[in-house]
C-alpha cells in the first residue's frame, strides 16, 4: 500500500511539474525563413505567414531568379507540428503558398484579415476567422492593424495587408507589422499598444517596373521605425530569401552601425534562429 501511495504521489508531482513547465516557459519567436515565424506565446504555438515552398519553386518577381532563393533550414513537418493557431497577414505567395495550404490541417484555427475571407473559404479551411479589430483567443488578445503595401499606383496593385499585435497576461506585447512601408499609422499603433517587441519586414522589396517605390520597409524606413519604437526591441525579418528584396541583412546591419544602433535595440535573426522574448 505504501508503494502505491508513493507511486501516486510521484505521478501527481510529474503532472504538476509538466503543467508548471508549460505555463512558465518563456515566449519565443523563431524565424523560419522570410516572414514565416513560429511564435510560442502564452503556452500556444502560433505559425505566422507560412511560405513552405522549396527553393526555386515559385516564379521570379524581379527577373533575377526563382523564389524562394534559399531552402528551409528545418523540415516542413517540424514547422507545422502541434500548431495551435495560424495567423496570415495577407495571402501573397511569399506569405501563404500552395504547400502551406496543402500541408496544414484544414481544421486548424486560422486568423486572417477581412480581405482574405473568400480565399480561405475556397482553400477549405473550416476554422478560419476574420478579425476586424480585435479578438480574444485562449487568453491572447489579437489586435489587427492596417498596413500600406506600397504607395500610389503600386499600393492599388498590391491590395490589402494587415499587421497583428499580440497581448496576454505576463507576456510581452508583440507587434507583427506585416508587409507595409513606414507611415504615420504605424507610429500611432506603436504609441497605442506600446509593444515590447516589433517584428518588421525589412527586405526593401520592389515590384518589377516600379524600382523607385518600395512595397515593404527598406533599411532607411526601418531606421525611421526604430526612431519611433519607444521601449520596443525591433526584430527585422523578410530578408535574403526573395529575388525582389534588395535590403539584405548585411545592408541593414551596416545602416544600423552607421547610426550607432546596437544589437540591444535591433535584432536581425538568421533563418531557423529562435529568440527568447522577455518583459
Amino acid at each position: 500500500m505504501k508503494k502505491v501511495i508513493v507511486a501516486f504521489a510521484l505521478t501527481l508531482s510529474s503532472v504538476f511539474s509538466f503543467g508548471q513547465t508549460k505555463s512558465d516557459t518563456k515566449p519565443t519567436v523563431q524565424l523560419v525563413r522570410n516572414a514565416t515565424l513560429v511564435i510560442d506565446y502564452a503556452g500556444k504555438k502560433i505559425l505566422v505567414d507560412p511560405m513552405l515552398s522549396p527553393k526555386g519553386a515559385i516564379d521570379s518577381w524581379a527577373g533575377i531568379q526563382k523564389n524562394p532563393t534559399v531552402e528551409l533550414t528545418m523540415p516542413v513537418e517540424e514547422i507545422v507540428k502541434n500548431i495551435d493557431l495560424v495567423i496570415v497577414t495577407h495571402t501573397h505567395e511569399d506569405h501563404f503558398d500552395k504547400p502551406a495550404s496543402s500541408t496544414l490541417n484544414k481544421s486548424v484555427e486560422l486568423i486572417m484579415q477581412p480581405a482574405d475571407k473568400e480565399f480561405f473559404k475556397k482553400e477549405g479551411f473550416i476554422n478560419a476567422t476574420v478579425v476586424e479589430g480585435q479578438k480574444v483567443w485562449n487568453g491572447i488578445t489579437i489586435n489587427r492593424v492596417e498596413g500600406k503595401h506600397g504607395s500610389g499606383k503600386v499600393l492599388e496593385m498590391m491590395g490589402k495587408t494587415s499587421g497583428f499585435v499580440l497581448q496576454a497576461k505576463n507576456q510581452p506585447t508583440v507587434y507583427i507589422v506585416g508587409d507595409t512601408i513606414w507611415n504615420e499609422d504605424i507610429k500611432k499603433d506603436i504609441e497605442k499598444f506600446k509593444p515590447d517587441y516589433i517584428i518588421v519586414n525589412s527586405g526593401g522589396a520592389l515590384m518589377k517596373d516600379f524600382s523607385d517605390t518600395p512595397i515593404i520597409m527598406n533599411e532607411v524606413q526601418t531606421m525611421a521605425l526604430i526612431a519611433a519604437s519607444g521601449k520596443a526591441k525591433v526584430i527585422a525579418v523578410h530578408m535574403d530569401a526573395l529575388d525582389h528584396c534588395f535590403t539584405t541583412r548585411a545592408i541593414l546591419k551596416k545602416k544600423a552601425s552607421e547610426l550607432k544602433i546596437g544589437q540591444d535595440k535591433l535584432i536581425i535573426p538568421e533563418d531557423g534562429e529562435k529568440l527568447i522574448l522577455s518583459l
